[in-house]
């Protein structure tokens, strides 16, 4: 798969608008950067997910855990932007995976949707290959454009992986400079799959913390912008997708403004160097 990452660090140069988007296969494009909606709820959600599509994210991560497709799928109802220019990803949890066929007409029936642009498993669980079987004819039938699955590392996905017929395009799971898990990273991307983080910033309740770690706020004023931004393009520089969460439109704005400057290879190893194993959820 193409990252179309278009750097030149020694320069200081900032990538091409391609690399606004991640090639998957098919010809399926993926936003590289994308709103996390985890923690959005009720008419909250429906107006940071329209805010977020009018500042030009195209790019929306959903979950039937997170109770919130109703909503997303109101806001793109009354959005003005293209269904077919917006990719939209959601996800099935473990306690469907028993009927997942049935679970995924649920969630496009909540979201009000022909179909999503990824479908994906959230967790491992014993039954998920069975799972994935249903998953693989939502892609066949059209219900789904990809399929992808989260919180695998290396073990699950030398367990899932050769077990099914059609492959995840997407690994998506906690990575942050407090856990960067390299060896996962280049696992993953060893496969050819794409790898996008769901707690880019840190997580709940640890998000402070990072933002203001000397390191960050110091590369983020050599650069004239956000802590936020600079882990962000942190990531994407070592070809990691992501999707930060917020319901404010400057931080929103923000969190999109990536591709205007870059790290050198220098700050790179800076934030490389706060690795600390730090892991902020349970899975």
């Amino acid at each position: 798969m193409s990252t179309d990452l278009d750097i030149n660090l020694s320069k200081g140069g900032c990538c091409k608008t391609q690399a606004l988007w991640q090639d998957l296969p098919g010809g399926i494009r993926l936003p590289r950067v994308g709103l996390g909606t985890w923690s959005l709820r009720g008419k909250a959600c429906e107006s940071a997910v329209l805010s977020a599509l009018e500042l030009g994210y195209r790019l929306l991560d959903t979950a039937s855990f997170y109770h919130n497709e109703r909503e997303i799928g109101q806001a793109l109802a009354h959005s003005e932007i293209k269904r077919s220019e917006i990719f939209v990803t959601t996800k099935l949890y473990p306690d469907e995976y028993g009927h997942a066929a049935a679970a995924i007409d649920a969630a496009l029936d909540r979201l009000k949707l022909d179909y999503v642009d990824m479908l994906m498993l959230h967790h491992p669980a014993g039954n998920d290959v069975q799972a994935w079987s249903a998953v693989e004819q939502a892609v066949k039938s059209g219900k789904a454009r990809v399929g992808g699955i989260s919180c695998y590392y290396e073990r699950e996905l030398s367990t899932f992986l050769p077990k099914v017929r059609l492959q995840p395009v997407l690994v998506q799971n906690e990575i942050h400079p407090f856990y960067q898990d390299r060896e996962t990273v280049r696992f993953i991307q060893s496969k050819g799959l794409v790898v996008q983080s769901w707690y880019p910033l840190g997580g709940r309740g640890h998000t402070r913390r990072l933002l203001e770690h000397p390191v960050i706020t110091a590369i983020a004023g050599a650069h004239q912008v956000t802590a936020a931004q600079v882990i962000l393009r942190w990531d994407l520089q070592h070809g990691v997708c992501v999707i930060p969460g917020s319901a404010d439109p400057e931080h929103q704005a923000q969190n999109l403004q990536l591709f205007h400057f870059a790290l050198s290879e220098n700050e790179m190893d800076q934030i490389d160097a706060l690795e600390r194993r730090e892991k902020h959820d349970w899975y």
